[in-house]
């Protein structure tokens, strides 16, 4: 596996998770709408766990969204820092490289 860490990657990253985001929400329901025919077919101990899981299916899907949405945070932030070190080296190098005397280092045969 080959990891390129570039312009844009942590961008692209938070583009991606975030369709993820809002089709996890949309799985969780659609696991539930699935598993619907089944309601009757349970009793005692699985029909109570049935029950619960239908009662918390939105509760399911909002929390599932809500940390994922942290996660975006998160790399909206590592972008940010990234793309801040980025500009902060070039211009270290630029200021490095204008006080430097490159005549110096040529060598001729003359």
């Amino acid at each position: 596996m080959k990891f390129a860490m570039g312009e844009g990657t942590l961008r692209g990253l938070t583009k991606v998770t975030g369709t993820a985001s809002d089709d996890l929400g949309a799985l969780v329901k659609q696991l539930f709408a699935a598993a619907e025919p089944l309601e009757g077919a349970f009793r005692g101990a699985g029909r109570a766990a049935f029950d619960n899981f239908k009662g918390e299916t939105d509760t399911i899907a909002n929390e599932l969204n809500a940390a994922l949405g942290a996660v975006l945070t998160g790399v909206a932030g590592q972008d940010r820092s990234f793309t801040e070190g980025e500009a902060a080296i070039v211009d270290d190098t630029k200021a490095a490289q204008s006080g430097s005397a490159f005549e110096s280092a040529r060598f001729s045969g003359k």
